[in-house]
Parts: structure tokens; sequence; C-alpha cells
């Protein structure tokens, strides 16, 4: 069996990692490669960054961080935000992103998906996919959560799944910055309904809900940012508390 990863994101808007709620109220936290370093040397085992507005403001994600990002940590990171082209990911893997994730792109124009695997892996392309309860089911939301789609998210999951992605990072629209746990109930659908790994994001508050993603939600790997960037819990914290409930973790 696999390691179960922890993995701290990093929000990124105009340079600065920020956080928030449910996409919105945005704080500023510090220094994206002063962050890195720091979760780095805590004993995360990925780290992942998402320019949260470069699609809305049709923007790039920032190279420049990337690389300095790559020069001073030795586990793998995700980059995300702004994605648009096959160019766009190899620029982003040139500089040293280690995987790419994107969403907007990955639902107006998903031959990217299939055409961004066949040329540089399944292993670096992690498609994010935000989430909102829409009665009946999930919906996924692009533009940063703010334009409906119409789709399913278990099944536009798959689909991702058939065209090449290697990992989908589920985020919750309504769970997001809210402390009070993860969507376990589409994350268990997802995970159980797919063969490639699941990152739970978005709500994580206690230890006992990071526990709760691996065991109910039967995800992969459990991101969060707040309990991270507040000093809620360190990483060695999380990871030492799952390995007392029997979830396999690297110390």
């Amino acid at each position: 069996m696999l390691t179960k990863r922890i993995i701290p994101c990093l929000d990124v808007k105009n340079g600065r990692v920020v956080k928030g709620t449910k996409f919105k109220n945005l704080v500023d936290i510090g220094d994206p490669v002063e962050l890195a370093i720091k979760y780095y040397n805590e004993g995360a085992d990925e780290l992942c960054f998402l320019d949260i507005t470069a699609s809305i403001e049709k923007r790039k994600t920032m190279i420049e961080m990337v690389k300095k990002v790559a020069d001073n940590i030795f586990i793998p990171f995700t980059v995300g935000g702004g994605i648009k082209t096959i160019e766009d990911i190899r620029l982003l893997l040139k500089n040293g992103a280690d995987k790419v994730t994107f969403c907007t792109e990955a639902i107006t124009n998903p031959d990217i998906i299939k055409e961004a695997s066949d040329k540089f892996g399944s292993q670096c392309i992690v498609i994010s996919v935000d989430v909102k309860r829409n009665g009946k089911g999930w919906e996924p939301y692009i533009y940063g959560g703010k334009k409906e789609t119409g789709l399913d998210a278990l099944e536009f999951a798959k689909k991702c799944e058939k065209l090449g992605a290697g990992e989908i990072l589920l985020n919750s629209l309504d769970t997001d910055g809210m402390k009070q746990g993860y969507d376990l109930e589409i994350t268990k659908q997802i995970s159980e309904s797919l063969n490639i790994p699941v990152i739970a994001s978005s709500g994580a508050g206690t230890l006992e809900q990071i526990y709760e993603a691996f065991t109910k939600g039967k995800a992969d790997a459990a991101l969060a940012a707040s309990i991270f960037h507040y000093n809620t819990y360190s990483i060695k914290q999380v990871k030492d508390y799952l390995k007392n409930k029997g979830v396999d973790v690297r110390l």
C-alpha cells in the first residue's frame, strides 16, 4: 500500500500566499518561497501552489516563483493557475515544477488533458475539480469557483481519468476555509470510482478530519492550508497522529 501524503496548499495572488473562506475574503499569509522552505523542512510530502486568480485575470502563473521554489526544496510540487496551452505546461515543468494542475481549461478544452498526458506523462497532470453541491449531486465550477458548468462532478472526474489525468485534486466550494472537515461524501464517491489517486481538499480544521479524509473519504492524499499557515498544527503533529491511528505515512 502506498503511504498517504500530506500536502500543504499555498494559494498565490500577486506573488503572495493568501487564504480565504469559500474562495473569498483573502488574507495575506506570506512569501511563497519562504513558506515552501518551511513546509519542506517540516516534512511535507509534496506542496501545491495555486495562482487563484490567473484564469480570471488572464495571467500566466509566475515562472520566477517556480524557479525559486525548485532551487530550495527537494520534494515534488504542483503548480496551477492560468494554464491554457501545452506551452504553458512545458514552461512550468521546464522551470522546476514536478506536476501541473488546471481546472477551467480541463472543462473548456478537455482535449488538453490527453495531449498533455501523451506529451509529458500522466504522472505530472493533476486535474483540479472545484465542486459544489447542487441538491441532487455535485457540480464542477470554473474560473475560481465563479461559474457553474452544468456537469456532474463524478462523471467529469471519470472523463478526466479516461483522457489521461494522473491525479484528481478535489476542492469543495462548500467547505473551503471553513475548518469543519472535508466533503467526505463526494471524496469517497470519486475515490472509489477512479483508479488514479484523489487528493482531498478544502475544509481541514482538526487532526481527526484529516484522518477521516483517508478512512471515510478513501483519499490518497490530504491537502490543507489554514491549519499549517496559522500554526494550528505542524506537519509532524499531523503525521504522528495519523501514524498512531494506523495510517501509513512517511515520517
